[in-house]
């Protein structure tokens, strides 16, 4: 009667008597994602363009450098299990963080004086923006929201990466504008300087010049800026003025 084979599993691999057998493992692949929606799924209206006219006086770029450094450290990736984890470094004078990935708000983390803290996004996309900001107080309010950090993409390794648009890319949009009187998506007080954009497609932070308007910081989406469609802010009746203008942006 033959002798029973010894078995026992270490890791991926499986040892028997007179064998080495590796088990394959299953590995998720940032290529395999699925590809990232936009955050509204109602019917977006074709806005043809009209042209329009801008406020004059070009706006000034916005100033953000007296808010609180963006968090850095970001190390991580996608793993075996499919979710994309990643670890970054506490800001000093900071209370709280915010992770955020294509503009939509992934996780509030509190800061208890740990040296670093984890963010998990168990349901990534392909080449999702994952993008943090560290706050001054827990209520959200815009005055305590600091700088946000750069995009970080997932790469061909599985790792995160810093992400940018280069300076002097040029964009082929369609410009539109709206006036509300509130917090942009990301938390700051809309204004002049601020614009929405498609999240998935340029990240929050990015600065840009429309011609007709001025500079503009991406801080801000809407439910039908999606693709290549960019929401300039203008006070009142001027956000009609500007109505709907076909336009080449560049990156700063």
């Amino acid at each position: 009667m033959p002798a029973k084979s010894l078995f026992r599993v270490f890791g991926a691999v499986a040892l028997t008597l007179g064998a080495l057998v590796t088990v394959p493992v299953a590995t998720a692949q940032a290529a395999d994602l699925p590809a990232c929606q936009h955050f509204y799924t109602g019917p977006i209206p074709v806005r043809p363009i009209t042209g329009g006219h801008g406020p004059g006086p070009l706006v000034d770029p916005v100033d953000v450098s007296g808010r609180l450094p963006a968090p850095t450290g970001v190390s991580g990736g996608l793993g075996a299990d499919g979710k994309v984890t990643f670890t970054f470094a506490r800001v000093p004078g900071a209370v709280a963080y915010r992770a955020f990935r294509n503009g939509q708000a992934l996780q509030w983390i509190s800061d208890w004086g740990q040296a670093s803290f984890l963010v998990t996004d168990a349901s990534p996309c392909q080449n999702a923006n994952y993008q943090l900001y560290a706050m001054t107080a827990e209520d959200n309010s815009p005055g305590s929201l600091g700088q946000i950090s750069t995009a970080y993409r997932v790469n061909g390794s599985n790792q995160l990466a810093p992400y940018a648009m280069a300076k002097g890319t040029t964009l082929n949009y369609k410009v539109t504008s709206y006036n509300d009187v509130a917090q942009t998506a990301l938390g700051y007080n809309a204004g002049p300087g601020f614009c929405a954009v498609d999240a998935r497609n340029i990240p929050w932070g990015t600065r840009f010049f429309v011609p007709g308007y001025g500079h503009c910081y991406a801080a801000d989406i809407g439910s039908w800026i999606k693709d290549d469609i960019v929401d300039v802010w203008l006070p009142g009746s001027q956000a009609n003025d500007w109505g709907v203008q076909g336009l080449t942006l560049t990156v700063e």
